[in-house]
C-alpha cells in the first residue's frame, strides 16, 4: 500500500521536469568550423531545463496540464480515502462480523487497493508521457533562441550546467545566460507571464496554554 499511496502522492503534489529529457545538440556544421578565422574562446553557461521550465510558454503549458489531471488526482484521492475509511471500520467492527463477512470485506478492500495502484500507475505514466512530449517541443523551440542568441553575442562555446554530469565545476554569473535565453525566448513567443500567485494566508495565532 506504500508504493500505492507514494504514486497517488506524486500525481498530487503537481508536476515536474523529467530529468531524463532529451536535450537537442548544438550544431557544428563542418565547413563553418573549417571557415571560422581564430580568435579566443568566449564560454557561456545555461540552465537549460530550467530556462525551458521558466519560459512564459513553459510555465503557462505545465500549469494546464497540472489543470487537466486535477480531477483524476481528485479521483484517486477520494478511493484513497474510501480504502482507510473500510480499512479503519474493519478493523474495530472485525470481532462483531462474522466469518464470511470479515472475508467479504477484506476482499472489497483488497479489490479497491488493486484498483487504486492500476490507475494511480496508469495516469503517471500518462501524464509523465504528455510531460515529456511537452518539455521536447518546448526545448527545440528554446534551444534555436538560445543558439541565435550566442552567435549575437560572440560565445564559440555553451556548456549545460543543468545535466547531472556536467564537466562545469566554477563558471562566474557573468557567464550564465539562462535568464537572458529566458526573457529573448518571451520576447519571441509573445506568451504573457502568468499571474502572480497570491501570498499564502498566515496561519492564526495560537494562544499559550494557561492564557486567556
Amino acid at each position: 500500500m506504500k508504493r500505492t499511496l507514494a504514486l497517488a502522492i506524486t500525481l498530487a503534489s503537481g508536476l515536474a521536469l523529467n530529468a531524463a529529457a532529451q536535450v537537442p545538440a548544438a550544431p557544428a556544421p563542418a565547413a563553418e568550423t573549417a571557415a571560422a578565422p581564430a580568435g579566443p574562446t568566449k564560454i557561456a553557461v545555461v540552465a537549460f531545463q530550467v530556462a525551458v521550465a521558466q519560459t512564459n510558454e513553459g510555465q503557462r503549458n505545465f500549469a494546464d496540464l497540472q489543470k487537466k489531471y486535477d480531477p483524476k488526482r481528485q479521483q484517486l484521492k477520494a478511493l484513497n480515502d474510501e480504502i482507510e475509511t473500510l480499512t479503519k471500520q474493519l478493523q474495530t467492527q472485525g470481532d462483531k462480523l462474522t466469518e464470511a463477512d470479515r472475508a467479504a470485506r477484506a476482499k472489497t478492500i483488497d479489490d479497491k487497493k488493486k484498483q487504486l495502484q492500476r490507475e494511480a500507475e496508469d495516469a503517471q505514466n500518462d501524464m509523465q508521457q504528455e510531460m515529456q512530449d511537452m518539455y521536447n517541443t518546448l526545448a527545440s523551440k528554446v534551444y534555436d533562441v538560445m543558439s541565435d542568441y550566442a552567435k549575437k553575442q560572440g560565445f564559440t562555446l555553451v556548456l549545460d550546467i543543468a545535466q547531472q554530469q556536467t564537466p562545469v565545476l566554477y563558471a562566474s554569473e557573468s557567464t550564465n545566460i539562462t535568464k537572458a535565453v529566458v526573457d529573448a525566448y518571451n520576447a519571441k513567443s509573445g506568451v504573457p507571464a502568468p499571474p502572480a500567485q497570491p501570498p499564502a494566508a498566515p496561519a492564526p495565532a495560537t494562544k499559550a496554554p494557561g492564557a486567556h
